[in-house]
C-alpha cells in the first residue's frame, strides 16, 4: 500500500503567518485552475474527497494540508493526528488563472504562492499540475520562475493524457522537456526537475508519480536515476516512444 494512502487532512491556512511549524519534509501541488490538481491528489490518496474539488475553479483560495503518518488512515476517523510521529506533508496550493476572480483576490494569491514556494523552508519540492493540451502557460511559467532559484526539484504531471493521440502526447512530452531544460543553475546544470504523463480517467502514470513524490519527501528511496523515457526520467533525457502513458490511437483511448 502506498504510504500516500495514509493522507487525511491536517489544516488550512490564508497568510503565510498562520502556515503550520511543523518541520517535517512539505511537497506543494500547484497549478492552474482547472488542470486537475484536486483530482491528482484524490488519485494518488486513493481518497474521493480530501482535496477539495470545486465546481467553480479558481474558488478554492487557502493552502490546504494533509498529513501522512501520526494517525489511523481514514478521513472517518476521528482521532487526533499525533503531530510528533508525522512524516511529510502534502500541500493542495490556491489554483492559479480563473478569469472571474475579482482582481483583489488574484493579488492575494500571488503574494501568498510567491511567498510560500520561494521561502518555506520545509518545502523540500513541487509538483506542478499541467493540462497537457495547454501545456505552460504564462502563469505556469512564472510559477517556475518563483521556484527554480531555489534548487529544489520540481515534478511536473502532464494531466489529461487520454485526450491525446500517442503521438501527440510525445510532442507534448517534448515540449514539456524544451522547457523545462531551459532552467539552469549558475554552473549551467540543469535543476533537478522530472516530468511524466498522467490521466486519472485511465489510471495511467498513477505507480510513476506515487513512487516520484514519495522519494521527494523521504518516504522511499530516491527513483532520479529512471532510465532515459521512462515517467520519472530527468528533463534531460531524450524522448523516446517508451516515453510513459501508453496513448494508443486519435479517438483518446489511453
Amino acid at each position: 500500500m502506498s504510504q500516500l494512502w495514509q493522507a487525511r487532512f491536517f489544516t488550512t491556512v490564508n497568510h503565510l503567518r498562520d502556515l503550520p511549524a511543523t518541520v517535517v519534509p512539505e511537497i506543494a501541488f500547484a497549478g492552474r485552475s482547472n488542470a486537475g490538481k484536486s483530482t491528482a491528489i484524490n488519485i494518488l490518496c486513493n481518497q474521493k474527497k480530501l482535496a477539495f474539488a470545486s465546481k467553480t475553479p479558481g474558488r478554492t483560495q487557502h493552502i490546504n494540508y494533509f498529513s501522512i503518518g501520526g494517525a489511523q488512515v481514514g478521513q472517518h476517523r476521528k482521532d487526533l493526528t499525533k503531530v510528533d510521529e508525522i512524516r511529510a506533508m502534502l500541500v493542495d496550493l490556491p489554483g492559479y488563472g480563473y478569469a472571474e476572480v475579482s482582481g483583489s483576490a488574484k493579488l492575494h494569491w500571488q503574494q501568498l504562492l510567491g511567498d510560500y514556494v520561494q521561502h518555506r523552508t520545509q518545502l523540500a519540492a513541487l509538483v506542478l499540475i499541467i493540462d497537457v493540451r495547454r501545456p505552460f502557460t504564462d502563469l505556469d511559467i512564472q510559477m517556475l520562475e518563483w521556484f527554480a532559484p531555489t534548487g529544489k526539484p520540481i515534478h511536473c504531471i502532464l494531466t489529461k493524457a487520454d485526450k491525446l493521440n500517442r503521438n501527440d502526447a510525445i510532442n507534448a512530452m517534448r515540449e514539456a522537456r524544451a522547457i523545462l531544460s531551459r532552467y539552469v543553475d549558475a554552473d549551467g546544470a540543469p535543476f533537478p526537475f522530472t516530468l511524466q504523463l498522467f490521466s486519472a480517467l485511465k489510471r495511467v502514470g498513477i505507480e510513476e508519480a506515487d513512487a516520484r513524490i514519495s522519494s521527494l519527501v523521504g518516504l522511499t528511496k530516491d527513483i532520479t536515476s529512471a532510465a532515459p523515457g521512462d515517467a520519472a526520467a530527468p528533463v534531460d533525457a531524450q524522448v523516446t516512444t517508451s516515453d510513459p502513458a501508453p496513448v494508443t490511437d486519435a479517438t483518446g483511448g489511453v
